[in-house]
């Protein structure tokens, strides 16, 4: 079995709980260890079973819980070198034992338990950023955010997956007339920022196939997407794709910034 739950997701924290029945794992803690506690409480799981944290990148939206569950449970901590070393810049996350950082590296599998990991290279302006794929048995899962665009190579690396959490981070018009700074709208709409909605349903059109049993929406802005909004460009990018499928065809859901989602299941 495999299994994804969105603790949280957004641009005010991200973490993400996914295992199979023996074994579980967060990709980031963005939120505070509390916060953790309790969505895994809400899943009949508990931040003692995690197994260790996996970094995507070094941003404190993704790492402000980072210190305080390593401390607290001794979990490992896995991320690429680059991200770690821009983790022990950050004086916010506070002293970690240096025992605790395993060093991966793109495109390399690594196993905890019966899942098995690929860290897949992104683009985004942090250290060496990376999306995450895994697998336990036949079925495949992956997480992938904060990224400002996608090329061929990502697409490849992605098919077959039986779901998928994916970033719809922005509406574009709301984020070109919205109260941002100049510099920092151009920064989101960079190839090294965020995709927006449209692009999401893009990436995800290369994506779908027969087998694809969700998708979770997920890092949306607060301040320049709602959830309706992403739900619906994404479907209609969709069903007015170049692909022979429709949004209804596929459970789509929306990852909230501060309850735990729905969690998403294919069994082996």
């Amino acid at each position: 079995m495999l299994e994804l739950c969105s603790i949280a997701s957004g641009s005010s924290g991200n973490c993400i709980c996914v295992g199979s029945g023996e074994h579980h794992v967060l990709i980031d803690a963005g939120i505070s260890g509390k916060r953790i506690e309790a969505g895994l409480n809400s899943i009949d799981l508990k931040s003692g079973d995690m197994e260790g944290i996996l970094i995507t990148h070094e941003h404190i939206d993704h790492i402000a819980g980072l210190g305080v569950m390593a401390r607290r449970y001794g979990l490992p901590l896995y991320a690429t070198a680059g991200t770690i070393e821009a983790i022990r810049q950050n004086s916010s996350v506070g002293k970690i034992d240096e025992s605790l950082f395993h060093v991966i590296r793109p495109e390399e599998p690594f196993s905890i338990g019966d899942l098995e990991f690929i860290p897949i290279s992104i683009s985004h302006d942090a250290a060496d950023p990376v999306a995450y794929r895994f697998s336990c048995g036949s079925r495949s899962f992956a997480v992938v955010t904060d990224l400002g665009t996608y090329d061929e190579a990502l697409v490849t690396k992605l098919q077959g997956l039986d779901a998928l959490l994916l970033e719809s981070n922005h509406d574009i018009h709301m984020l070109e007339t919205g109260i941002y700074p100049y510099p920092l709208k151009q920064r989101i709409l960079g190839d090294r920022g965020h995709l927006s909605n449209e692009r999401s349903g893009q990436l995800l059109c290369e994506l779908l196939h027969d087998g694809l049993g969700a998708v979770m929406l997920g890092h949306l802005s607060k301040e320049n997407n709602y959830e309706e909004l992403a739900y619906e460009a994404v479907r209609m990018e969709i069903t007015m794709g170049d692909n022979p499928y429709r949004a209804d065809d596929f459970p789509i859901y929306v990852a909230k910034r501060d309850v735990a989602s729905t969690v998403i299941r294919a069994l082996s």
